[in-house]
């Protein structure tokens, strides 16, 4: 009798530094574009405008700073 043998998909894996990263630059980008929203609505002048810009790209650094000061570390 002769034998068959099954051919088995291989799997792909992914070696390369930043791979399947595109999701958390995703999300990201939304959290920049919901959160510049809301500092410019709340502004009340021009350069309160543009600094909610600049910690809307900062705010994972805002993130941060302020769970550590809330946890106590």
């Amino acid at each position: 009798m002769k034998k068959t043998r099954k051919k088995v998909a291989k799997k792909e894996v992914c070696t390369t530094p930043g791979c399947n990263t595109q999701t958390g630059g995703c999300i990201y980008g939304l959290a920049f574009i919901g959160s510049a929203i809301y500092y410019i609505q709340t502004a009340t002048t021009f350069w309160a405008g543009a600094w909610g810009v600049v910690k809307a790209l900062l705010w994972p650094a805002f993130l941060a700073y302020d769970l550590l000061k809330f946890i106590g570390a």
